[in-house]
């Protein structure tokens, strides 16, 4: 798990709305996905689907066989792509887009492609295990790349910012999912809302190890240099830009499947009550 999908919504959708006069052509931005790696992120929000069942007290089988026929249809990647690319059109400038293309184009920058494509289709315990051991070994050293994980997480997307995100997902889902009927629950916005964030020091703490973690673990074939030089390149205004709005598409497209997958589930789900 890399540090772009672990802080995947580190803006609100409004973000999404907000673009620039004149936009990048698609075709150029379908290139900027590739050399940075984004339509892998994209397609890496498969692996969140497993979370909504969990949402409700359950497990993927008491969905029945239909249910990986149902979350890869709805996270198809092709159908993700496809709508990254029409809401970048309309948001992403030229001077974004080359901008971060240019690094992640470099060599530094496709070996961290490389390695942040890895980790985004990797969910493994083995790798949590792995990205535990190695930053253990890395405080006990007194490596800098510590500091600069959490310093890269920072940037990319404050953990503050992505609980309120993450927590409106959840929002939305179990909403969603009341109103089509896939729970007697009657839950008031608000106040899920509220008791949900009330977590939010906990999870705080548990995401802020995470970044660590999964970047010790994402990033151990890189120097101290290298990492150094990748903080530098994440704390540029203009790739601060980039990420912020990576984030806020990713935000976007995470509600709106995870809203369509509550409305779907219901017809996998017909014998028992939950």
């Amino acid at each position: 798990m890399s540090l772009l999908r672990h802080l995947f919504a580190g803006v609100t959708a409004v973000a999404v709305s907000v673009g620039p006069a004149i936009a990048a052509e698609r075709a150029k931005i379908a290139a900027f996905m590739e050399v940075t790696g984004f339509d892998v992120a994209l397609e890496s929000m498969r692996l969140s689907a497993s979370q909504a069942p969990m949402l409700l007290g359950l497990t993927e089988d008491n969905f029945g066989e239909d249910w990986t026929r149902l979350a890869d249809e709805i996270f198809a990647s092709e159908g993700l792509r496809s709508d990254a690319l029409d809401i970048l059109e309309q948001t992403m400038d030229d001077d974004m887009l080359n901008h971060a293309a240019a690094f992640y184009a470099s060599e530094l920058g496709q070996r961290l492609v490389q390695a942040e494509n890895r980790a985004h289709m990797d969910d493994s315990p083995d790798s949590a295990r792995e990205g535990e051991e190695i930053a253990a070994a890395l405080i006990e050293e007194g490596s800098p790349k510590i500091e600069y994980f959490r310093d890269m997480s920072t940037a990319i997307g404050s953990i503050e910012n992505s609980i309120r995100s993450i927590t409106e997902v959840q929002v939305r889902f179990l909403m969603a999912a009341q109103g089509a009927g896939l729970t007697d629950t009657d839950w008031d916005a608000e106040e899920l809302r509220a008791v949900l964030l009330s977590r939010s020091e906990e999870m705080a703490q548990a995401m802020g190890i995470g970044s660590v973690t999964n970047a010790a673990h994402t990033y151990q074939d890189f120097s101290d240099d290298e990492m150094k030089a990748y903080l530098d390149a994440l704390r540029e205004p203009l790739m601060q830009r980039v990420y912020e709005l990576m984030n806020a598409v990713q935000f976007q497209l995470q509600v709106e499947r995870f809203e369509v997958l509550a409305a779907r589930m219901v017809d996998l789900y017909p014998e028992q009550d939950i």
